[in-house]
């Protein structure tokens, strides 16, 4: 059907918020290239990627479990991860015994190893519990990323994670269409330089 002159506004403003968007996520190429990078030399060393968030974020971070650990790509090594979002028994356990904002950082103390990856995800970076979990993660010696949303709120301004992403956009659409471009890059990038040990061998991501 042919696009009429009164959706042409709603269109030109729907694209300009997607390119602002996208334009910053280009401008943080390098950040995402060495987080790439730093998570194949964990995974190369045994570790696990923990992933969590709240809502959509929830969402996407069982989608990124699953990419990890089955890759579309013919012949790519299924990498171990875990979303915390996916044990509704301990989430609602927890949440009743500490607090919402404890779900997360009580799954990371039970089930992280300093090995490990952590990343996590917030539409807007006010997130408590995964601030928490970040937190924490750093504390045990975990790599830690974050994937946020809008000025990338008290995740951003405490540098809780060794690299934080923001989707610069206040717009909750525009956000996930970012985040997921972000996470699909990430595992593909992984797999990259998993593939080529020469690039990591020496456990040196600078």
């Amino acid at each position: 059907m042919p696009v009429t002159s009164t959706m042409h506004p709603a269109v030109g403003e729907a694209f300009l918020r997607r390119d602002r968007a996208g334009r910053a996520l280009a401008a943080d190429s390098e950040r995402i290239a060495r987080a790439c990078q730093e998570m194949a030399v964990r995974f190369r060393k045994g570790g696990k990627l923990i992933v969590f968030g709240n809502g959509g974020g929830g969402t996407d971070a069982a989608h990124i479990t699953v990419e990890f650990m089955h890759p579309v790509i013919v012949g790519k090594k299924a990498l171990p991860a875990v979303a915390l979002n996916n044990d509704s028994a301990t989430v609602t356990g927890v949440s009743n015994r500490e607090g919402l904002s404890e779900i997360f950082a009580h799954q990371v103390r039970q089930w992280a190893d300093p090995a490990d990856m952590a990343l996590g995800i917030s539409r807007d970076g006010r997130c408590e519990n995964v601030l928490r979990a970040l937190e924490t993660a750093r504390e045990l010696g975990l790599f830690t990323l974050a994937l946020v949303g809008g000025d990338g709120g008290a995740i951003m301004r405490s540098r809780a994670a060794d690299h934080i992403l923001v989707a610069a956009s206040d717009d909750p659409a525009v956000v996930k269409e970012i985040h997921v471009t972000v996470y699909h890059v990430l595992w593909e990038l992984v797999h990259v330089l998993f593939e080529q040990p020469g690039l990591i061998a020496d456990g040196r991501t600078g």
